[in-house]
């Protein structure tokens, strides 16, 4: 586990994330299945160095009981940034919704929701928040 990035190291981080989903959907386009994109993005974060673990299960407490696997996020980069993969007509409240309880449940501050269903990539990004 690397330590956790804040402030501009983590904004940094979340630029050079986003450029890396630019450049995958730039030679891939609109209207793949998430996963493509995912594992795109995973070979496009591997080839800049930048750490990352896939498809991360999170426990959920329930009453007295840790219900293992009950949430999957896409990718957690640094330790530090959640990123959550959508291709979908158009991202919805409870794509948000989703990504904020991820950030909730690891307490973590920042993530990205990434639509790759779009003709322009930057369009299909949207930062998620957690405690401001």
């Amino acid at each position: 586990m690397t330590q956790r990035l804040f402030g501009e190291a983590l904004d940094a981080l979340s630029h050079r994330v986003i450029g890396a989903a630019i450049e995958v959907h730039r030679h891939l386009g609109p209207g793949l299945l998430e996963k493509a994109y995912t594992d795109c993005l995973a070979v496009e974060l591997a080839e800049q160095g930048i750490a990352f673990q896939k498809e991360v299960f999170l426990p959920l407490r329930y009453k007295s009981v840790v219900v293992n696997n009950a949430y999957r996020m896409d990718l957690l980069v640094e330790d530090s940034l959640i990123v959550e993969l959508k291709s979908c007509e158009q991202l919805l409240p409870v794509h948000s919704a989703q990504l904020l309880t991820y950030l909730k449940l690891t307490d973590l501050q920042l993530g990205l929701l990434m639509n790759f269903n779009l003709g322009v990539m930057r369009q299909g990004v949207k930062r998620v928040v957690n405690g401001f």
